[in-house]
């Protein structure tokens, strides 16, 4: 066998070779040395060149590494031929058992075409990866105070899985003045502890130690493992009890409860267990008159008191008092003395004696007026007889002393029964004893009411809002004033202050209710005649002198949706049905009419919308609900009827909403086909009727051409009919009325912006719009087509109109 040492970076690997010879196929055994826990991918050896392989061919002859392990810790490269680690060896793991330093991998390289087997062997050797550690952390000795110095103690060993020199090789005990250590060597050479006591222990000096124990291996470097040794010394006795001082002085009032804690006496006993339990007593020096008067608990030493102790009759005690332990073999004792000193107590309270008493004054008394004289006495002498009078709460009253123990009481400050009209004065008399002593009286003082308040109201302005249409005698509000005086001060009377408007006195138009203030109405309120009232309402009480003040109504009408809407263009005679005819050939969004509605009512009761109630074809017209405009939202077809139907609903914006509607009836018809010049291109006709159908066409679309004419001629004579003119009622109180009326055949306006609202609507479609003052009444309204033959004067004259509607507004 010869050696053989391959460098692995800072590593060395012995190996060596044993080569024998099996049957037919020779067996080569290849021993390796490396040491556990090398890095994974590190280089054992090259396999191929230490079996004589041909690395070239290594590839194609199929090699296999067969570990004899649970675990494939090697592998063969078969580029290079290397044996490579792909998993970290642990010895301790692979060899458990310490009865040899040799730990041996066992593997078989098999190598096909043609088959060889090669035993290769690994040896792993140690390395100080391992740290002692003791079986048990904690190790726990009680030892009694009374053990001699060298008696020794076992302790725990140590455990290290290394092997060799990296095994434990010594012990160490962290520093004690009363142990040491001494290590022994076994059969196997394995190391041993003991605990040593090398001076005798004082439990009442140090009951516990604390010791640290470090195993070292002998690896480089070194590594340790440690424990803690807790030693507990255990107790004789050898220490009598002790009070923390030996005479002890206390103070105790007279007249103090049975049970009253006086003092709790304290011994202390070094030892422990039986040896430190205390037992107090009184010593035989103590009479038997103080053990009657205070009691002792055995186990506690507390002092109480047992019976009354009187200060006139006994001012100073003392007692002897010994505590002894429970030790077994004998009993150790100590003794103190306690002195009692029994003090005078506070124990008279002072009294208070109302001489005089006024116990009613007016609010108004004045300011340094006697209520009452008092006296106050104290039985008791010295700081416990000496006496302090004060009143209890912050009261406009005050104390003036007269003599030591006579006091006036007065009116420091104005008085107000409405703030406070009945005053519980307390007076506290207290003297200085301690703990001090006191005493309280308490007397009645009442205010007798003047009238020196008049009636106030909630607020100074008062806006009530009353809807339009109001029922005559209903209650508008409760305007109740209040006066914080008494009886017939507080009695109020309410009227409404007269103010005329327009010949008009506050008293036709409201009442009050004088007892209570209730406020009614006396008529039903038009809002477009009148909107708002300003008056005063005045309360007086009934005092002597009586006094009063009053309060500002403002009453605003409120609009009621009272008015339908009126619609005021298209304009049609009244009930009869607008017709409109417009081109056949017009195209999307053409504006066929535009719906206008005026509403007498105000803010949002006369905001209209527009809508469809019925509609012939509901896919060729659309309605704008805000500006009534109706236009197409496509171009006819030859599918579309002639006449269409539609019944448009003007609806204000109340509660309930009112409403109004118009009919109006669409006819369409053919517009005239301009030649084409020859340079025009002719669009392509499809033959879409057969001859029969095209003859029906041709005969209703005659037929219907007829009856439009015969409709027109008749329109245009009914509107050049005269027309009667009725005139309106006036309007009250300045406010406009937007009221609409029908008269006859045409409209009846009284606004200019109407008017000129329906004028702007009419003549988009080619309508003349004729305009005829009405004395206080307004407009007269007449919309006449351009094709009823009206002149050219007349015509002019209505264009004449539109230049002139501003001027005619004020005019009128």
């Amino acid at each position: 066998m010869s050696p053989l040492f391959v460098d692995i970076g800072t590593r060395y690997v012995s190996v060596s070779f044993v080569f024998y010879a099996m049957w037919t196929v020779a067996l080569a055994v290849t021993r390796y040395s490396i040491p556990e826990e090398m890095e994974r991918g590190s280089v054992v050896a090259n396999l191929a060149t230490d079996l004589g392989l041909n690395v070239e061919v290594l590839a194609q002859r199929e090699v296999k590494l067969d570990i004899i392990h649970s675990k494939k810790y090697l592998e063969v490269n078969t580029e290079t031929g290397e044996l490579y680690i792909v998993e970290r060896i642990d010895r301790e793991f692979l060899c458990p058992a310490k009865t040899t330093t040799t730990c041996i991998l066992k593997l078989d390289v098999i190598i096909k075409n043609p088959l060889r087997i090669f035993n290769v062997e690994l040896e792993i050797t140690d390395i100080n990866d391992n740290v002692p550690q003791f079986r048990r952390d904690r190790i726990e000795l009680d030892i009694s105070e009374s053990a001699s110095p060298g008696e020794r103690f076992s302790l725990t060993n140590a455990v290290d899985p290394d092997v060799g020199s990296n095994s434990i090789k010594s012990y160490h005990l962290s520093e004690s003045r009363n142990f040491n250590l001494d290590i022994q060597t076994g059969s196997d050479g394995s190391k041993y502890a003991n605990l040593v006591l090398k001076k005798a222990l004082d439990r009442e000096e140090e009951a516990v130690h604390n010791l640290i124990l470090t195993a070292v291996d002998g690896g480089v470097p070194a590594r340790s493992g440690t424990a803690s040794i807790i030693v507990r010394v255990l107790d004789v006795n050898d220490n009598a009890p002790q009070f923390e001082q030996h005479v002890y002085s206390v103070n105790v009032s007279e007249n103090s409860p049975i049970g009253t804690p006086v003092l709790k006496l304290n011994a202390s006993d070094l030892d422990e267990g039986p040896n430190a339990d205390i037992v107090y007593s009184f010593t035989l020096y103590t009479s038997e008159k103080i053990q009657d008067m205070f009691s002792l608990n055995a186990n506690t030493g507390e002092i109480k008191v047992k019976s009354v102790i009187d200060y006139e009759e006994i001012k100073t005690l003392e007692m002897h008092i010994q505590a002894h332990d429970k030790g077994t073999m004998i009993q150790l004792s100590g003794q103190c003395t306690v002195m009692v000193f029994v003090t005078d107590v506070n124990d008279n309270h002072p009294s208070i004696t109302i001489t005089s008493l006024k116990n009613t004054v007016k609010e108004n008394v004045p300011v340094g007026t006697v209520i009452a004289h008092i006296a106050i006495r104290d039985r008791d002498s010295g700081n416990n007889g000496v006496i302090d009078i004060n009143i209890e709460e912050q009261l406009p009253f005050a104390l003036n002393k007269s003599s030591d123990n006579e006091f006036a009481l007065i009116i420091s400050e104005p008085l107000d029964r409405e703030k406070v009209s009945e005053y519980d004065i307390t007076f506290i008399v207290t003297d200085r004893g301690i703990p001090p002593l006191s005493d309280n009286e308490t007397i009645t003082l009442e205010l007798l009411d003047i009238n020196d308040n008049a009636p106030q109201f909630p607020k100074s302005f008062c806006t009530i809002p009353v809807l339009e249409n109001n029922a005559p005698g209903s209650l508008l509000s409760s305007l109740s004033a209040f006066d914080p005086d008494l009886h017939e001060n507080q009695y109020l009377v309410y009227f409404i202050i007269e103010k005329e408007i327009v010949n008009t006195s506050m008293s036709m138009l409201f009442s009050i209710n004088p007892e209570n203030g209730d406020l009614y109405a006396l008529k039903t309120f038009d809002y477009e005649r009148e909107k708002e009232f300003l008056f005063h309402i005045e309360a007086r009480d009934s005092g002597v002198p009586p006094l009063s003040s009053n309060v500002t109504v403002h009453i605003i009408i409120m609009d009621q949706n009272d008015n339908t809407p009126v619609i005021v263009s298209p304009w049609r005679s009244h009930g009869s049905v607008v017709e409109e005819v417009i081109p056949r050939s017009i195209d999307k969004g053409h504006l066929v009419a535009k719906v206008i509605a005026i509403d007498g009512d105000s803010v949002h009761n006369s905001r209209i919308s527009y809508q469809f109630l019925q509609v012939t074809d509901a896919t060729l017209f659309s309605l704008d609900q805000y500006n009534g405009e109706i236009r197409t939202m496509r171009m006819f077809s030859y599918r579309d009827a002639r006449h269409q139907r539609m019944v448009v609903m003007a609806k204000d914006n109340g509660d309930p909403a009112l409403s109004a509607t118009v009919t109006i009836k669409i006819s369409t018809v053919e517009q005239a086909i301009k030649p084409y010049s020859d340079t025009m291109e002719v669009p392509l006709e499809y033959d879409i009727f057969s001859d029969l159908n095209l003859y029906l066409v041709i005969g209703l679309g005659s037929v219907s051409f007829l009856l439009l004419i015969t409709i027109l001629v008749t329109i245009v004579l009914k509107c050049q009919k005269p027309k009667p003119i009725n005139a309106a009622p006036p309007c009250r109180n300045s406010v406009i009325s937007q009221r609409n009326s029908t008269i006859g055949d045409s409209t009846l306006i009284s606004s200019d912006a109407y008017w000129y609202s329906l004028f702007l609507a009419e003549t988009r479609k080619g309508k003349v719009v004729v305009r005829q003052p009405v004395p206080k009444a307004g407009y007269i309204i007449s919309s006449i087509p351009r094709s009823t033959g009206l002149t050219e004067t007349s015509e002019s004259a209505a264009s004449t109109l539109q230049a002139s509607t501003t001027t005619s507004s004020s005019s009128t």
